[in-house]
């Protein structure tokens, strides 16, 4: 309905203008989406939608033309309502009707016809036995899931591009979902083999637009056989290296697929069990995994086995894999010792055992993986090296070899001399050679008792003497390993009261002595400590080791 409404405007200054406006109003309507048929299938959702337009405040109603059960969930909106299937089933194949009132005197339906189906999936096809013989007889039986109306049900079943067999389901009654289920048996021979099985499956409704309308399986026919031909190839197929990634694939013909066991054969003739699978992945390859693998085939069905074996040889250069003394790396003089050195190569390596040092003349030598030392003294400790060398390259490795031994070549001065006056001080200085360093003690010898003086740094003083030190003085020098003590006759007299004219001689003589003596010990020191080092140094001899 139009309606005109008349409005006057005033302008100031203008002359009075009369606009008339038109205001529409949209009549009253309402509509089913989608419009008058829908086609849904079973098991998916469907969703009906009751639209209005030109009524402020409409009120819905949904049914069913034959008054069934909706079989939906209803929801009312301000200008639409909608009605919900899911899953849509075989009760909502109906006409369904919307009612639609715009206040007391105003009332619109429509109707919509939901047509229902059902073809969800492909066949699927068993072939019967399993295995297959030779002159026996296969049945082939396909299964079409789910399907409705299966009264227009239509099944061909096929071997390569021969019609084995047809069959339609014109006749069924049935009023839901069902699998149908199609047989067919023949004689297996030799031709059949690799030849494929199709079932094809269609449902031609007229006058109802979905698809697919057609369903196609097929299947190939094997025999079961095997294991046979089965061989191991080797990735990367050049001479594998340490550090190199390997893999082994085993290849075999068998129907079905087979178990795949790998095995490796051990030094101690023992297997190891690795994986069940047909690629044997070695990342990063080192010398131990070098050996004799098996590859292990087994048809469960044919009740066969077959194996197949490579052998892995991982060259490079070479690794030491242990450098040890024995009975100990820290021996006394007199023991026997052995150093042996062990590395792993391919190809295998030579091996040098040496005392190391860096002059030509090394020392003790041995061109094996031993290198044996018989009563050692001082003079064998020091650094070993093992080197081992092959085409590849060589590797070295240290060890050190602590020889201990007792005090020796024990040297002791006594300052001013072992006859002195009383008041003076002496000083007894004693110096060795010893691992581990030695200790001293000084003790006098006393009828009573023992008196234990104290050193420093192998310095024994005795200050301001009297008649009360003469004695017997036992120094003991002794480490870990052993001791030796050094006796000392120590005699102290009394003062001259008279000058005599020999004194300043006396005095002259003893202070060369006194010089000449410790000088004279020290050259000493230093010409043993010479052959000792092999080297002559007066400031490393000076530096005596205690």
């Amino acid at each position: 309905q139009n309606m005109r409404k008349n409005v006057k405007i005033n302008v100031e200054n203008a002359t009075e203008f009369m606009y008339v406006l038109p205001i529409v109003v949209k009549a009253f309507e309402m509509e089913i989406i989608p419009a008058n048929r829908i086609v849904a299938q079973i098991g998916e959702t469907l969703i009906l939608t009751c639209n209005t337009t030109g009524c402020a405040s409409p009120s819905f109603s949904w049914r069913t033309q034959m008054d069934n059960p909706l079989g939906g969930t209803v929801n009312n909106h301000r200008t639409y309502s909608t009605l919900t299937m899911n899953p849509v089933s075989v009760v909502n194949s109906h006409d369904y009707l919307c009612t639609v009132f715009c206040g007391e005197q105003e009332k619109k339906e429509k109707s919509i016809k939901v047509e229902l189906y059902s073809f969800p999936s492909d066949p699927i096809i068993e072939i019967r036995p399993s295995s297959l013989v030779y002159g026996e007889r296969v049945t082939v039986i396909c299964k079409i899931p789910d399907v409705y109306p299966s009264d227009h049900l239509e099944v061909i079943l096929k071997k390569d591009e021969l019609v084995l067999h047809e069959e339609n389901f014109y006749e069924d009654d049935s009023t839901n979902t069902e699998t149908k289920t199609v047989t067919y048996s023949f004689k297996y021979t030799s031709e059949d083999i690799g030849k494929e099985i199709t079932c094809v499956a269609k449902l031609p409704i007229a006058n109802m637009d979905f698809e697919p309308k057609e369903r196609v399986t097929s299947q190939k026919l094997n025999a079961n056989f095997g294991p046979q031909n089965t061989i191991i190839t080797v990735s990367p197929d050049n001479p594998p290296m340490e550090g190199d990634s390997l893999n082994l694939t085993c290849v075999t013909e068998s129907n079905p697929s087979p178990q795949i066991i790998w095995r490796k054969h051990l030094a101690d003739e023992s297997i190891q069990h690795l994986i069940e699978n047909n690629v044997l992945s070695i990342p990063d390859a080192r010398f131990n995994d070098s050996g004799l693998y098996i590859c292990e085939v087994i048809n469960l069905v044919t009740n066969k086995t077959e194996k197949a074996t490579v052998d892995i040889v991982i060259q490079g250069a070479p690794n030491i894999a242990e450098l040890s003394i024995e009975p100990s790396a820290t021996v006394q003089e007199g023991e026997n010792v052995s150093i042996q050195c062990s590395a792993e190569s391919n190809p295998p390596p030579k091996i040098i055992l040496r005392r190391k040092a860096d002059s030509t003349d090394m020392g003790p030598y041995s061109e094996g993986r031993v290198l044996v030392l018989s009563s050692v003294t001082f003079l064998h400790g020091g650094n070993y090296e093992c080197v081992a060398e092959n085409s590849f390259g060589e590797s070295k490795s240290d060890i050190t070899l602590n020889v201990e031994f007792p005090p020796q070549n024990i040297t002791v001065l006594v300052y001013p001399s072992e006859n002195v006056k009383e008041g003076e001080n002496v000083t007894i200085t004693c110096s060795t050679y010893s691992n581990p360093p030695s200790q001293m003690v000084l003790k006098k010898v006393h009828q009573e008792k023992e008196i234990i003086l104290p050193s420093v740094n192998g310095t024994f003083i005795l200050y301001n003497v009297t008649k009360n030190d003469t004695g017997r003085y036992l120094l003991d020098v002794f480490n870990e390993v052993g001791n030796n003590i050094k006796v000392i006759e120590i005699a102290v007299v009394g003062r001259l009261e008279k000058p005599d004219q020999m004194i300043p001689l006396i005095i002259a003589f003893s202070c060369v002595a006194a010089v000449a003596v410790p000088v004279v010990a020290i050259l000493i020191y230093v010409s043993r400590k010479a052959k000792i080092n092999g080297s002559y140094s007066l400031v490393k001899a000076l530096r005596l080791k205690v």
